[in-house]
C-alpha cells in the first residue's frame, strides 16, 4: 500500500510537471501556429490550437478535480489534437496520436494504456480511408483500405513497443518500489530498536584491513544507551576507534587478545574495564562481530556491549565472603590453605624455605567478656591492620577464627638456619606490634601474642599437616608463660599423640566405670578427723596410675570434665551414705570445675545424687575456684544461694592463687577457705600470706583449710595461728573409701 501511494504521488508529480510543460510550449508554439494558419485561412487549424491550448488551461487550473478525471482529459486533448491534424494536415500528423497511448501508461497504468492504444490504431485505420486523409504507401496497390490496414498495423506496432516499455518500466518500479518501502520500514524499525535497545550498539566501518595488524575502525553508528552510559555525545564518537574507551586500569591480556582476534576478522567476546567521559570506570561485557562484502572482504565492526558492573560486584561480593574474613577483610582459612597449596606445589622448583606462623591473641577471652563483643572486634581490626602493615607483598597474614591469626611467609631463604633465623626476627616484630597498647575508644587495651612457627616444605606434609604443627608450636608458647615465640619440633607432635592417646583412653575409662575415689582425711589441732576431700585416681592395667594433675586438664580441655564431675559428684554422696551407715559420718569435700558448675541444671543434678543415695545435703562440701567467683558473677551467686538453702556447704579451693577479692568472698554463702599448697610448702620460712589468709578468714567468720601438710614444723606453725583443718601426708595419704573407713575405725 505504501508503494502504491508512493507510485500515485509520483505520477500526480509528472503529471503536474506535465501540464506546465505542455501549457508553457503550446503557447509557445500554438499561438505562432494560429497565426500562420489564420494568415492562410487555415480556421480550424486555429480554432484546434486555441481550443487545446485553453483546455489544458483549464485542466491546470482544475486542481482540485480527481487526478484521474484530469488525466483523461488532457488525455482527450491530445487525442482530438492528433485527430484535428490528421484530418487537416494528413499522415505526418500520425505521430501526435502516439502521444494518448504512451502517457496513459505513464500517467494512468496498463489497462488505459493498452485501450487508447486501441483506439489510436483504430482511429488511424477508419481515417485513412477517408478521401481527406492521403495515405500514400509505395509499391501498395491502390487500394484505400490495404494502404489504411498497413499504416494502422505500422502504427500500432511503433506505438505498442513505446507504450508497453513505459507500462512494463513503472509496473517493474511499483514493484521494486515495494520491496523497497519494506526494506525501508525493516530499516527504520530496527533503527529504532537498536537506538532504544537497553544494550551499547557501535558500528564501526572498516578504514584499511591487513593481515599482520588489527584494522582501523571508525565508528558510524552509536545507539541512545551508548550516549547515556558513556556520557559522549554521538557527534564527540564519530570516526573514533573502537576501543577507544580503554584506560590504564583495563587488562591489557584481554585487550591483547579482542586485537589478536579483530585482526583475524573472527567475532570476539570479552569483559573489559571502560572508561566514561568524565573519567569513570564501568565494567562491560563487549561482543564484536565483523561484516564482509559479497567479495569476502571486511567492510564493517558491530560491538555490542552491556554493563556488568553489579555482576561484577557480585562476583568480588561472592570473592570476598568465600575467601575473606569479613570482620578484618583479610584472607581467611580457605584463602590460605590455597595459599600454602600453591607454595608447596611449587617448592621443589623453587628450592627455598617458607615458614607459617600461628599467633593466638593471649588473654583476649577477657577483654571480650568485660568489654563486650565491639570492642574485642575493634580489637581483632587493629591486631590484623598491625599484622599486615609488616609483612610483604608475597606474604600472607589470614585470620582464621576467633582470635587466631596465621601468617605465610614465602621464600625467607634457601637454607633452614637461615630462614629460621629470618623468621624468628619476623616473629619477635609482630609479638612486639601486638605488645603495644590498643587505643580503643578513648580507652587502652593491652594484649599479647603466643606465636608458633613451622618451616615449609617438609617431606609428604599438606598445608593442614604444617597448620596443625604451628598451632602445636603456639600452645608450647602459651605453656611456656605466653607473649612469646616456640618453633616446632617433633616432640610436640609425639606429645599432642600422646595427649590425644590419653584423650580418648579416659573417655572409655569413664565409659567402662575405671576411675575411682580415693579419700584423704582432714584434721584439726587434736589430730582429729572433721572431714575429708574426695580425690580422682586412674588406675592402669599394670597397678600404676596416671596422676590427677595429666588427665584433668585434657578433661577440661575435651570437654569430659562434666561428665567426670558428675560421676564423682553421685560418688560423693555414695561415699557419705556409706560413711553414716557404718557410724563414721564424715562430711566429704568434692572438687567441681567451673565447666561443670555452669552447666544449666547442676543445681538439679545435685538434688537427684543427694536423692539416689538419700544422702543429707549437709554431708557435702563443694569446692570451688575463684576464677568461677569472677565469671558470671550474679549467675554463680543465684546458683550457690540455691544449694545453700538446701544445706549445701561450699569452699574455696586454693585460695590465694586466683582473683582473691574480699568483696566477692564477702557476698558469698561461703563455708571455708582452702590455702594452695604453694604457700604450705613455703612457712615457715615465709609466713606473711598464710598469717594474712587466716587473718581474713577469722574476720569473715570462715573456716581455713590447709592443703599440703608434709612436716610437723608446718604443722606447728599453723596450729599456732588457729588454723581450723589440716590436710596432708603428715597425717594421712589418699586411700580408697574402704581403707579410709578402716583407718577411722582403728583411730577410735
Amino acid at each position: 500500500m505504501a508503494a502504491s501511494n508512493d507510485l500515485a504521488h509520483w505520477r500526480g508529480q509528472i503529471f503536474t510537471r506535465l501540464l506546465q510543460a505542455v501549457l508553457l510550449l503550446g503557447v509557445a508554439t500554438a499561438i505562432p501556429s494560429a497565426l500562420l494558419a489564420a494568415r492562410e485561412a487555415i480556421w480550424s487549424i486555429v480554432a484546434l490550437d486555441l481550443l487545446a491550448i485553453g483546455w489544458i488551461g483549464a485542466i491546470w487550473h482544475w486542481r482540485a478535480m480527481p487526478y484521474r478525471w484530469r488525466v483523461w482529459q488532457f488525455l482527450i486533448v491530445a487525442y482530438l489534437v492528433g485527430v484535428g491534424l490528421l484530418l487537416k494536415i494528413g499522415p505526418v500528423s500520425q505521430i501526435y496520436m502516439m502521444l494518448m497511448p504512451v502517457l496513459a501508461a505513464l500517467l494512468l497504468g496498463m489497462r488505459p494504456a493498452l485501450s487508447t492504444l486501441a483506439l489510436t490504431s483504430l482511429t488511424i485505420f477508419f481515417l485513412g480511408l477517408h478521401p481527406d486523409v492521403a495515405l500514400h504507401v509505395q509499391g501498395v496497390p491502390d487500394s484505400p483500405v490495404l494502404r489504411a490496414l498497413i499504416v494502422a498495423l505500422n502504427f500500432l506496432f511503433i506505438a505498442a513497443v513505446l507504450t508497453l516499455s513505459c507500462a512494463f518500466l513503472l509496473r517493474y518500479l511499483e514493484r521494486s518500489s515495494q520491496a523497497l518501502s519494506q526494506l525501508n520500514a525493516d530499516l527504520r524499525l530496527t533503527a529504532t530498536a537498536l537506538a532504544r535497545l537497553n544494550d551499547m550498539v557501535m558500528i564501526a566501518e572498516v578504514a584499511d584491513a591487513t593481515a599482520e595488524a588489527t584494522p582501523a575502525t571508525r565508528i558510524i553508528f552509536v545507539n541512545d544507551a551508548f550516549e547515556r552510559s558513556s556520557g559522549y555525545a554521538r557527534a564527540e564518537v564519530m570516526g573514533r576507534s573502537l576501543l577507544f574507551q580503554q584506560g590504564p586500569a583495563t587488562d591489557a591480556d584481554e585487550l591483547a587478545r579482542v586485537a589478536a582476534a579483530m585482526a583475524r576478522a573472527q567475532p570476539a567476546r570479552a569483559e573489559l574495564l571502560n572508561y566514561d567521559k568524565a573519567g569513570k570506570a564501568y565494567w562491560v561485557e563487549a561482543e564484536l562481530v565483523p561484516f564482509t562484502d559479497d567479495d569476502g572482504k571486511q567492510t564493517h565492526w558491530v560491538a555490542v556491549e552491556r554493563e556488568i558492573d553489579e555482576r561484577k560486584k557480585s562476583e568480588a561480593d561472592i570473592h570476598r565472603l568465600a575467601f575473606y574474613d569479613v570482620l578484618t577483610g583479610l584472607p581467611n582459612r580457605r584463602l590460605l590453605m590455597d595459599r600454602i597449596g600453591h607454595l608447596l606445589a611449587a617448592a621443589p622448583r623453587d628450592q627455598s624455605i617458607s615458614a607459617l606462623m600461628f599467633i593466638d591473641l593471649d588473654h583476649f577471652k577477657h577483654i571480650n567478656d568485660a568489654r563486650g563483643h565491639a570492642t574485642g572486634d575493634a580489637l581483632l581490626r587493629l591486631a590484623g591492620e598491625r599484622l599486615a602493615q609488616l609483612m610483604r607483598k608475597a606474604d600472607t597474614v589470614a585470620r582464621i577464627g576467633g582470635d587466631e591469626f596465621v601468617v605465610l611467609l614465602a621464600h625467607l631463604a634457601n637454607d633452614l638456619d637461615s630462614a629460621a633465623r629470618a623468621a624468628a626476627q619476623v616473629a619477635e616484630k609482630i609479638r612486639a606490634a601486638i605488645a603495644r597498647d590498643f587505643e580503643i575508644g578513648a580507652q587502652s587495651y593491652h594484649c599479647s601474642a603466643s606465636i608458633g612457627v613451622t618451616l615449609l616444605p617438609k617431606m609428604e606434609q599438606q598445608a593442614h599437616d604444617l597448620l596443625r604443627e604451628a598451632d602445636i608450636a603456639m600452645y608450647r608458647a602459651k605453656a611456656e608463660g605466653r607473649n612469646g615465640i616456640a618453633f616446632f619440633e617433633a616432640a610436640m607432635q609425639a606429645g599432642v599423640e600422646r595427649r590425644l592417646t590419653l584423650e580418648r583412653a579416659l573417655a572409655r575409662a569413664l565409659d567402662n566405670r575405671e576411675l575411682c575415689l580415693h579419700v584423704q582425711p582432714q584434721v584439726d589441732r587434736h589430730g582429729r578427723v572433721t572431714g575429708a576431700e574426695l580425690l580422682m585416681r586412674w588406675p592402669q592395667a599394670d597397678g600404676s596410675h596416671i596422676a590427677p594433675g595429666i588427665f584433668i586438664p585434657i578433661a577440661e580441655e575435651s570437654g569430659l570434665i562434666v561428665k567426670l564431675g558428675h560421676w564423682a559428684l553421685r560418688e560423693a554422696c555414695r561415699a557419705a551414705t556409706v560413711l553414716a551407715q557404718a557410724g563414721s559420718p564424715v562430711a566429704l569435700s568434692v572438687n567441681v570445675s567451673p565447666a561443670q558448675f555452669r552447666q544449666p541444671d547442676f543445681a538439679s543434678r545435685v538434688q537427684a545424687a543427694l536423692a539416689e543415695h538419700d544422702t543429707p545435703a549437709g554431708a557435702l562440701i563443694l569446692e570451688l575456684t575463684e576464677g568461677l567467683l569472677i565469671d558470671q558473677r550474679e549467675t554463680s551467686l543465684a546458683r550457690m544461694r540455691a544449694l545453700a538453702e538446701l544445706g549445701i556447704r561450699f569452699s574455696i579451693d586454693d585460695f590465694g592463687t586466683g582473683y582473691s577479692s574480699l568483696a566477692y568472698l564477702t557476698s558469698m554463702p561461703l563455708y571455708e577457705l582452702k590455702i594452695d599448697k604453694r604457700f604450705i610448702d613455703d612457712t615457715p620460712r615465709d609466713t606473711a600470706i598464710v598469717q594474712a589468709i587466716l587473718a581474713m578468714a577469722r574476720h569473715l567468720g570462715l573456716r581455713v583449710v590447709a592443703e599440703g601438710v608434709e612436716t610437723q614444723e608446718q604443722a606447728d606453725f599453723l596450729i599456732a595461728h588457729d588454723c581450723d583443718g589440716l590436710q596432708g601426708f603428715l597425717y594421712a595419704r589418699p586411700m580408697p573409701l574402704p581403707d579410709f573407713m578402716t583407718w577411722l575405725a582403728e583411730r577410735r
